[in-house]
Formats: C-alpha cells, sequence, structure tokens
C-alpha cells in the first residue's frame, strides 16, 4: 500500500497524465469527427481540447473553480462549434471528472446545483450547435455510423454528468458513514475509559471510607474510657488514609500525559493484597477468614487479578457497612479456566437491615460490571439466614488454563 507521502508525490503527477490524455483524445475527436468538421483550422483543435483538459489537472485543489472552467469551456465551445459534431458528449468528459470531485467534496445542495447548472447550459449549446451552426458546416466527405443527432448528443451528456455526480455523492456519503462510525468509536472509547476510572475510585474511596468511618465512630464512642483503642482506630485510619491515597494518585495518574515515569506509580493490587483488604475489615469488627490458591497471582492477568481484587474490595464494603459486626468468609478459586470468586457473610441482625444490603446499589453494579467485562457472571443475593452471598465467575484463559 502507498505510503501517504507518495501519494502526495504522485498524484499531481497522476492527475496532469489525465490532463494530457485528456487532450489527445479531444484533440484527436476534433481533428478527425464522425459527422462534419469544425470550421476551425485542423491545428486549432488542440488548444480548444487543451483548454478543456487543463481544468482535470487542478481539480483536486480547486474543485469548483475547475468544475466552471470545465464546463463553461464546454459549453462555449458547443456554441461556437469548436467541437466534435456527432460526439459532442466527449468534450464534457472534463467536466464531469471536475463534477465527481465536487460532488465528492462539497454539501448535496451545492453539488446539484452545480449539476443542474451544468445540464442546462450543455441543453442549451447543444442546441444553438444543431439549430445554429451545424447547418453552416461543410458535409462529413466519408459516411459514418455515429451521425450527428441531438436527442442522442443530450442524453449522452445528462447520463455522463449525472452519473459522475451520483458516484461522487455516494463516496461523500461513505467518507461521511466511515467519519461518523470513527468518531463514534472514540467516543465511546472515551466514556468506556471514564467509566472504568470512575469505578476504579469508586471502589477505591467507598471501602477506604467505610473503614475510615467504623473506626472514627469507634474512636469517638470510646474516646473517655479507652484511649488506648483511640490510637488503635487513628492508626487503622491513618494507615487506611494514606494507602488509599497512593492507589488514587496510581489511577490519576493514568490521565497524565507529562511523560511521567511509570516507575513512580503504585504497582496495580493483586490477589497478594487481599490480605491487607482483610486486615482492614478486622479492624472495622468483621472476622474474615480468606482462601486463595497459592498460584493464583502467577495465573491470572494482571487485569483479571485487578477485578478480583476489586469485587472482594467491594464485597467487603458492603459487609462493613451493611453488616458490621460479624463474620465473612472469601473464596478465590481457579476452575477450568475461570477464576470463581465466592463471598458469603453471616448477616446483618434484622431483615430489614438484610433487604438494605441487597440493595446496596453501585457496590452489586460495580462488581457485575467487572465480571462482565471478562466474559463472566455474578449473582448475589440474602440467605435464609440473613446473609448475604456474593459469586463470581471471571474467564481468564482456554480451558485447563488453571491446571
Amino acid at each position: 500500500m502507498m505510503s501517504p507521502a507518495r501519494r502526495m508525490v504522485w498524484r499531481p503527477v497522476a492527475e496532469a497524465g489525465a490532463a494530457v490524455a485528456l487532450t489527445l483524445f479531444l484533440g484527436y475527436a476534433l481533428v478527425d469527427p464522425p459527422g462534419p468538421s469544425s470550421w476551425l483550422p485542423a491545428w486549432a483543435a488542440w488548444p480548444v481540447a487543451a483548454v478543456m483538459s487543463l481544468p482535470v489537472a487542478f481539480r483536486r485543489r480547486w474543485p469548483q473553480a475547475m468544475f466552471a472552467v470545465a464546463g463553461t469551456a464546454a459549453v462555449l465551445a458547443t456554441a461556437a462549434g469548436a467541437v466534435a459534431a456527432g460526439a459532442i458528449w466527449v468534450s464534457f468528459i472534463p467536466a464531469a471528472l471536475t463534477l465527481y470531485l465536487v460532488a465528492s467534496t462539497v454539501p448535496l445542495g451545492r453539488s446539484a446545483a452545480h449539476l443542474a447548472g451544468c445540464l442546462c447550459g450543455a441543453a442549451a449549446a447543444v442546441l444553438v450547435f444543431y439549430t445554429q451552426v451545424l447547418p453552416t458546416l461543410p458535409p462529413a466527405l466519408e459516411h459514418t455510423e455515429l451521425p450527428p443527432y441531438l436527442p442522442v448528443e443530450g442524453s449522452a451528456i445528462g447520463v455522463f454528468m449525472s452519473a459522475s455526480w451520483g458516484l461522487g455523492v455516494m463516496v461523500r456519503r461513505q467518507r461521511f458513514l466511515v467519519a461518523h462510525l470513527a468518531r463514534h468509536r472514540a467516543e465511546a472509547a472515551v466514556a468506556d475509559e471514564r467509566r472504568r476510572i470512575a469505578r476504579e475510585l469508586h471502589d477505591i474511596i467507598g471501602h477506604s471510607m467505610s473503614v475510615i468511618a467504623v473506626k472514627a465512630t469507634v474512636a469517638n464512642h470510646v474516646a473517655d474510657l479507652h484511649p488506648q483503642e483511640v490510637r488503635a482506630a487513628m492508626a487503622v485510619i491513618e494507615q487506611t488514609s494514606q494507602s488509599t491515597l497512593t492507589e488514587i494518585r496510581r489511577v490519576l495518574g493514568l490521565l497524565r500525559s507529562d511523560g511521567d515515569s511509570p516507575d513512580s506509580l503504585a504497582p496495580v493490587p493483586g490477589l497478594a493484597d487481599l490480605s491487607g483488604l482483610v486486615d482492614q475489615a478486622t479492624s472495622a469488627g468483621v472476622e474474615v477468614e480468606l482462601s486463595v490458591p497459592a498460584d493464583a497471582d502467577a495465573v491470572l492477568p494482571s487485569a483479571v487479578a485487578l477485578s478480583v481484587y476489586r469485587i472482594v474490595q467491594e464485597a467487603l464494603t458492603n459487609v462493613i457497612k451493611h453488616a458490621a459486626p460479624t463474620r465473612c468468609s472469601i473464596t478465590v478459586q481457579l476452575d477450568d479456566g475461570q477464576a470463581v470468586i465466592e463471598v458469603r457473610d453471616s448477616g446483618p441482625r434484622t431483615q430489614r437491615e438484610a433487604r438494605s444490603a441487597f440493595l446496596g446499589g453501585h457496590g452489586l453494579i460495580g462488581m457485575r460490571e467487572r465480571a462482565v467485562m471478562f466474559g463472566g457472571t455474578l449473582s448475589a443475593g440474602p440467605q435464609a439466614d440473613g446473609g448475604f452471598h456474593v459469586v463470581a465467575r471471571l474467564p481468564y484463559g482456554p480451558v485447563g488454563a488453571a491446571a
């Protein structure tokens, strides 16, 4: 495939070659017409052909102006009798070529107006030629199979000009659809990236603020009687807030375009970081039992591992917000190319709280979006004992990849 730079170099050469070829073709038609010869001398056929063909060489730079020149030259040459009797339509080939470019680059209404103007001028010029000029020309020296005939000449010009215009309109429409599709894909990619970043920030901030709120509440209630517990709560709040700021910097760092080194960003969380979530949940009053395969972080792709981490993080956030203090079990398994995450808690004390946990809104939506992003599924709902159960399945490779 030719590169854009080479195309820019060779395109003017090709256009100039087309203009020269048209000049030779039109000049031959004028010198040896199928009908009566023009009243001009034979040598004048080449300058006339050059004037009518020259706009083709510059049609890409000034399409509308060159179409006006080519159409006007063909109309004037026809009305003046400087064309090939019996093949007047040949004189409008340069106008048809420039009209194609006009139709493919300007709005539909304007290109249609150009077509209508050219057809009207051509009809008037052909009528003048056959009624005023042709009777004064000397008869042809030889019998021809293509005798001059006004309806055929006019129809041929109309068909050629209309076909050229229609083809240009189709090309312009196709280009518009391609550009619209490309713009739509770009906008969709931007929207997906915004949703991904919003989901990341929601998971990070929602989990951390839940832990901080619980520990701040505890510290506020025991401030006078148990200062040691206050210090412990403040330590948890400090650690949680610092880790949250680090993760927020990592997420927002993805938006930077100033060439900062990625080494300055924190690593992407994975399954090895689940223990940190467990420690935070434990400090907020949730007794957590975690089960993760030893080789899970090595087997799972980083994107899947991050989604597993976020799903567990959001599930623990819901447990802290709606069910703490309680017990919770987290199990991650690798089963036939799927990462299966199961989170189960012993439940809040009332059915009303259980319903609140089940309708926990954006948490479940975010977890389900992460599962669907990899072609997986997520199911969640309350249990008979008032607890809450979440099961997510994320495909990460072909069947048997986990073996």
